[in-house]
């Protein structure tokens, strides 16, 4: 196992300040200063025709409700530990490496147009494996959902959403201070939904396709990713025979200034096959590669 890096003066407590990046790495993030400004669209399909059965013999072994939430998250995580720069994040105009993978949702406490929303934030690590996903997903929503009383970042939304319009702005417009230089209140930061590794959502669920959904310019979240509901499509194989394939689409907003475009397409050919071939989430990796700048 290799030794773990140690904090200098610059890191954050959740990031490690990358100093040595190529300028063609450092500029950008004076040139584009927003996430909003910085942002590609990235939108795919993946034969899920495998995962589909696969799925089906995990919840008949126990795992109720595992699900393609699951596996796209599981899928991203095990892309983070051999594409680590997938989970860097730019602040302060700086370029961090994450020292965990933090991913965000969405989640409703019931299934109706009544019901109100709220945010949840999952700590992972890239050793994790598709068991441990489901685990910690199933305990913090399960949490979320059976208990009466707000989370934390329905806390943090009270609190402010009290205050006078004038003082509301000033307040929003100071975290952002704080967190250009650091600064930003541990609590605050892990109540916030724009802090984090990914944030994805389960368009499928709803039964439509996936969107292509912004980045925030507050927080630090890099990738927003959104896939949709599973179809049935007919295609011509090299033979000329008809064959049925299951499809999922998914889409990606990627903030183009913590890694290059090809490093991002190699990425995301990796997430494609993981999802095509999903057993290989059961076990750990054989190696996590560390953001080494």
């Amino acid at each position: 196992m290799s030794e773990p890096i140690k904090k200098r003066r610059g890191d954050r407590s959740y990031g490690r300040w990358l100093r040595d990046l190529d300028p063609y790495y450092q500029i950008p993030t004076y040139v584009m200063k927003t996430r909003n400004d910085s942002s590609n669209y990235f939108s795919d399909k993946v034969d899920i025709s495998d995962a589909d059965r696969y799925l089906r013999k995990k919840r008949l072994e126990g795992y109720k409700g595992l699900g393609y939430l699951h596996l796209f998250i599981a899928a991203y995580i095990r892309t983070v530990s051999q594409y680590p720069r997938l989970n860097r994040f730019v602040s302060g105009q700086r370029i961090y490496a994450r020292n965990h993978i933090e991913v965000v949702m969405t989640i409703k406490r019931e299934m109706t147009t009544e019901a109100g929303e709220t945010s949840i934030k999952i700590v992972f690590e890239p050793s994790d494996t598709l068991i441990d996903v489901y685990n910690k997903m199933n305990t913090e929503i399960d949490q979320v959902k059976n208990d009466d009383q707000e989370t934390a970042t329905d806390d943090l939304a009270e609190i402010i959403n009290k205050l006078p319009r004038l003082l509301l702005k000033f307040t929003v417009w100071f975290l952002g201070l704080m967190d250009y230089f650091g600064l930003l209140p541990a609590s605050v930061r892990k109540a916030s939904p724009f802090h984090g590794s990914l944030v994805i959502t389960n368009l499928g669920s709803l039964g439509i396709p996936p969107v292509f959904h912004h980045l925030y310019n507050v927080g630090d979240v890099p990738v927003f990713l959104a896939f949709g509901a599973k179809y049935t499509n007919y295609e011509l194989n090299k033979d000329g025979q008809v064959t049925e394939k299951k499809l999922i689409d998914f889409t990606a907003t990627t903030d183009e200034r913590i890694c290059d475009g090809f490093y991002f397409a190699q990425a995301f050919k990796y997430i494609r096959s993981l999802l095509r071939n999903p057993d290989c989430l059961e076990n750990a990796p054989d190696e996590v590669k560390l953001d080494l700048d």
